[in-house]
């Protein structure tokens, strides 16, 4: 498995919005197992997204999506910043409801 965790910088009093244009395109994205999209309790224009794919390539072919293509559209004004990323390798995933 591949994953990825960062921290997205909403410009100032935007991150309704852009956890808005984060969240659209996160349907059917084939090869996804997580898609997590999350407000940071301290920091209140900061998003963490947590992902985790089958593998690197169904990642990469995600951005290929028209979907992700206009989610990207749709959130890059409403982006300050990124401070954080990591790619990771989970190991487990437990999915409850």
């Amino acid at each position: 498995m591949y994953g990825l965790i960062g921290r997205m910088l909403a410009k100032p009093g935007r991150r309704e919005e852009l956890l808005a244009a984060m969240t659209d395109s996160s349907q059917a994205m084939p090869g996804c197992i997580s898609y997590v999209v999350a407000r940071d309790g301290e920091n209140p224009d900061a998003l963490w997204i947590t992902e985790v794919w089958d593998d690197a390539a169904a990642h990469k072919a995600s951005l290929q999506l028209d979907s992700v293509k206009a989610a990207i559209a749709t959130a890059m004004p409403l982006i300050a910043g990124f401070d954080s990323r990591s790619v990771t390798e989970p190991v487990s995933v437990f999915l409850k409801r």
